[in-house]
């Protein structure tokens, strides 16, 4: 299983793409406030380390400052230090190599010739932490002319009251921007969630037009679907109206015709011939059946997939053909649609499965979002390659056109209309663990 890091969501998009350019910006923030406050902590704890060594020299040319030689072990070193040998820093003690460019620099423009500048800082706090906050005590050692100068001062420690505001303002951030964001997605999202509803239950349908809501993009996108939908249910119309008259001019005479067949007096050639008009019959049948599926008058109800499967198990079972199942299905939440075209596609199923398997297994099963009525037989399944092409009209598995052997290859098709008709659709594969196919009309729950 991959993790998905980017949503898909529009709202979730737009919540982590504000989301991490907030973090950026205060990550570049917290940098440059980071840089500054060191920048300043140099300026302070290096200008007095500038002062410190000036006063150093103008005691040393007075003899008032202590001579470190003299300091017994153990006993602390005093803050000012005029030397003739290279200073030892104490062993905890850091070099800081910012901290020593900046005190040389200063004492350049102090116009002190000053060679070997050294920083180092410890981790202790500084004594005047009452007065001043938190701080560290920096070390300093300049050579100038033949003498060491080695003074004692402090920085600010590294700044958590920095990071603490920085977060609480990133918090605070998040607040007041997100919060607004969100809301506005959500206005924009929600109706488009009901439209993408709207067209895969019903994109065709005579359903009342969804109500213009949200952003102004969001309002056009749903009244064009409005439109659209309006204009082809006044073609579906029409065309229901020109299937209904064709099939009625065309049955008539195929009624008279046969009425006027049964006047042969050969009974093997009325056979045939009554047979051609029935077979002509049937076909026109089917054909109209494809034309006309999923634009039915039925009205949506809700209703339990599950019992309409067992219903139509026990209709087949009570004409004596073998149709099993379902047994025991799970607790399965209802459907939302037209259940008359459901059954309409899953007899097509079933009798398919009985003229190529003798037999048919119903089984009702939800996996995710979708709830699969599969039809499963144990007959000799189809070649992988040709599934997509049965589900086009006229296309059979079995290469005859004798009605008897397998119709006129309408079933799959009818089928899969009616699926799509419900915003689902036909799932046709070959069984993996025995010989035989599954047919499933999958629709969303």
């Amino acid at each position: 299983m991959t993790l998905r890091l980017w949503p898909r969501s529009l709202v979730g998009q737009l919540v982590l793409a504000v989301a991490v350019a907030l973090f950026v910006a205060q990550a570049i923030n917290y940098t440059l406030l980071a840089r500054g406050q060191r920048q300043q902590a140099y300026a302070n704890g290096g200008g007095m380390a500038v002062a410190r060594i000036i006063d150093a020299l103008d005691r040393d040319r007075r003899g008032a400052v202590v001579d470190p030689d003299d300091d017994e072990p153990g006993k602390r070193r005093p803050r000012l230090q005029v030397r003739d040998t290279p200073f030892d820093p104490p062993p905890r003690a850091k070099a800081d190599a910012d901290l020593a460019t900046h005190v040389a620099a200063q004492l350049e423009q102090a116009g002190l010739d000053a060679e070997q500048v050294q920083a180092w800082v410890l981790p202790q706090r500084h004594k005047m932490e009452r007065m001043r906050g938190p701080a560290r005590t920096a070390i300093v050692s300049a050579r100038i002319g033949a003498r060491y100068v080695v003074v004692r001062s402090w920085l600010p420690a590294e700044g958590k009251k920095l990071q603490g505001f920085l977060i609480w303002q990133t918090l605070l951030l998040y607040v007041l921007i997100l919060a607004p964001i969100l809301l506005i997605a959500w206005r924009a999202a929600q109706p488009l969630r009901t439209l993408t509803q709207a067209v895969r239950r019903d994109p065709m349908g005579d359903g009342p037009p969804l109500l213009e809501e949200g952003p102004s993009d969001v309002r056009d996108v749903i009244s064009a679907f409005n439109a659209s939908r309006a204009r082809i249910g006044t073609m579906l119309a029409d065309k229901d109206r020109m299937l209904g008259a064709v099939g009625h001019d065309l049955r008539t005479p195929l009624a008279s015709l046969r009425v006027r067949v049964e006047a042969v007096d050969d009974e093997n050639l009325r056979d045939k011939m009554i047979a051609t008009i029935d077979e002509m019959t049937a076909m026109l049948t089917d054909i109209l059946a494809v034309a006309r599926s999923g634009a039915g008058k039925e009205a949506v109800e809700d209703y339990d997939a599950a019992a309409l499967l067992a219903q139509l198990g026990e209709d087949y079972r009570a004409m004596g053909k073998p149709v099993a199942g379902p047994d025991a299905p799970p607790p399965l939440p209802p459907l939302s649609g037209r259940p008359l075209l459901v059954r309409r596609a899953l007899r097509n199923l079933i009798d398919n499965a009985l003229a190529y398997a003798g037999e048919a297994t119903l089984i009702a099963e939800r996996r995710g979002g979708e709830l699969w009525l599969i039809v499963r037989d144990a007959g000799p399944g189809i070649d992988p390659a040709r599934i997509a092409d049965l589900v086009e009209p006229f296309a059979r598995g079995e290469a005859s056109r004798n009605r008897a052997t397998g119709g006129a290859g309408l079933g799959l098709a009818i089928a899969n209309a009616l699926a799509e008709g419900e915003g689902g659709r036909l799932v046709i594969e070959n069984r993996s663990d025995a010989p035989g196919l599954d047919a499933a009309i999958v629709l969303p729950i």
